[in-house]
């Protein structure tokens, strides 16, 4: 039977406590967070927290980069401590913990910029595996690069049904280089080494991603209680009527246990919280949206897990960026509609979405994360880091205008201006300006697709078909696999998928018609 997880109040209640902690000698020694070790890279601007346990009334001295701080434990044994705000520095300093019967001293120490990544596969996928693939990338992976100081940390331990402890042995920060560099998240790196060289400041990922996984097991328990779409997800979990769960609208696969709603957060990113991070970028959905899975209310998820990881890191605002899927064959109607919910996510503030489905690559596991790691960083680039003249997306549906029987579409984040280009493998998008638009298509009242002209004028798109004299929605490159999406804005960023009418987009059968209301 596949047990569910707790509460994740008591995770936070818990997070100072020894179960994420190092132990160093005995059960009584003075341990430290383990997300805490040589090579760490620090969040800079902002105050960091240090936080573990020692015998109770034990007197803790911290010290790091100029600053002592001194902490007591309390009569749980749990002591904290906070270092002031740093400014970025690529110098390796210790960082030291002691008290009067022991010492721990972390060595090569850095501030920087430091990010969470998580999600499935295609952000687990290494640098070697896409290098086996594609040429380019395994450029990029042999290359020494000066003055980038880049760090990873793993983290990777089994599903929990309960706050689980981070032990020291799986947790180590990596430095970057071309022999560390093979087994990293691909869209991590290159993430990280767009940030590193825009910013040139180090820049550290503690990367916790799970393939094959829904987001149901990253969503913090206690999250699935503020909803009514999400409420029966725990309470069928809870009682292991999977196949109902299954059944629900929205419902899930449950194939193992860290599938279960909580339990990866449990293991893998609670016992990192609070260490303080910039943002999180995400890139999860294939397992939400497979075969005979419900991709319906995809969007309320995702508001539950940035709701619950911005508590976990006491940070309400924590920026949170995400990877729309990419083209994936044509009979994947499950990833139209969660593309479409992925869009309707942006709804949550301080939020950001990685447009993808111009990088056509016929494998679940697309080799160009080049293109996904920076399109990535352009957001934090853009509405963090003050890179003004960063666009940081292609054009997003804002709204549809009916005129007879014509539709004009406006979009947010123009770049410039709209324009009909095409994109080759790795190169920029280039203008094509004599080709038509592709894949728009517009439906009367019966919810039925047609193909559609569609053309520039100005900064809208207008459509128009002869099969449909009372146009009431129109949608754009909602196939599983569009060939040669060719909408961008003039910063070369493609437009995203959309559909003006969500109840006229199918999702799990095929056929090209819906039911209006369904």
């Amino acid at each position: 039977m596949l047990a569910f997880g707790s509460s994740y109040t008591l995770i936070l209640c818990c997070a100072l406590t020894a179960l994420s902690s190092f132990q160093c000698r005995g059960e009584q020694a003075l341990n430290v967070a383990a997300v805490y070790g040589d090579h760490a890279v620090l969040q800079r601007g902002v105050e960091v927290p240090i936080w573990g346990t020692a015998p109770a009334g034990t007197m803790v001295t911290i010290e790091f980069a100029g600053q002592r701080r001194t902490a007591k434990a309390d009569n749980q044994g749990e002591w904290t401590a906070s270092l002031s705000a740093m400014k970025a520095s690529e110098m390796g300093r210790p960082l030291t913990i002691r008290s009067a019967q022991n010492s721990l001293t972390f060595q090569n120490v850095l501030v920087g910029e430091v990010w969470l990544a998580s999600g499935q596969s295609n952000m687990q996928f290494p640098m070697k595996a896409c290098a086996r693939r594609l040429q380019a990338l395994q450029a990029a992976m042999e290359k020494e690069y000066s003055r980038q100081h880049i760090r990873l940390l793993r983290i990777g331990p089994p599903d929990s049904p309960h706050f689980r402890k981070l032990a020291r042995e799986e947790a180590s920060w990596k430095v970057d280089s071309p022999t560390s560099r093979a087994d990293y998240s691909a869209v991590a790196f290159f993430f990280a080494r767009k940030l590193a060289r825009d910013l040139e400041v180090p820049v550290g990922v503690i990367e916790s991603s799970w393939g094959g996984k829904p987001i149901e097991g990253f969503i913090p328990e206690e999250e699935f209680s503020y909803h009514a779409a999400l409420k029966p997800i725990a309470d069928l979990a809870r009682k292991n009527k999977l196949e109902d769960l299954r059944q629900l609208e929205g419902g899930v696969i449950i194939r193992n246990t860290a599938g279960m709603p909580g339990r990866i957060f449990n293991s893998r990113i609670a016992p990192v919280a609070p260490y303080p991070v910039a943002g999180a970028i995400w890139y999860q959905g294939e397992s939400n949206a497979g075969k005979d899975e419900d991709p319906r209310n995809y969007r309320i998820k995702m508001e539950a897990l940035v709701r619950g990881w911005r508590k976990a890191f006491r940070s309400p605002r924590m920026p949170f960026y995400f990877v729309q899927l990419p083209a994936y064959r044509d009979e994947a109607f499950g990833w139209v509609r969660l593309r479409e919910e992925q869009r309707l996510s942006l709804s949550v503030p301080h939020t950001g979405m990685a447009v993808t489905i111009d990088l056509r690559d016929p494998d679940i596991h697309p080799a160009n994360k080049i293109d996904v790691g920076e399109r990535l960083a352009l957001w934090p680039l853009a509405r963090q880091y003050g890179k003004k003249d960063t666009v940081c997306a292609g054009p997003l549906f804002k709204s549809a205008r009916i005129e007879g029987a014509t539709i004009r579409v406006n979009f947010d984040h123009l770049g410039g201006g709209l324009m009909v280009a095409r994109k080759e493998g790795l190169n920029p998008a280039k203008e094509i300006p004599a080709t038509s638009l592709q894949h728009f298509e517009i439906a009367g009242a019966d919810g039925v697709w047609h193909s559609a002209s569609a053309e520039i004028e100005s900064d809208e798109v207008v459509i128009r078909s002869a099969s449909v004299t009372l146009p009431v929605a129109v949608r754009y490159a909602c196939r599983g696999a569009p060939a040669n999406p060719n909408l961008y804005n003039r910063a070369g960023l493609p437009a995203s998928p959309f559909c003006s009418h969500l109840p006229f987009l199918p999702w799990g059968l095929p056929g090209e018609s819906a039911t209006p209301g369904k």
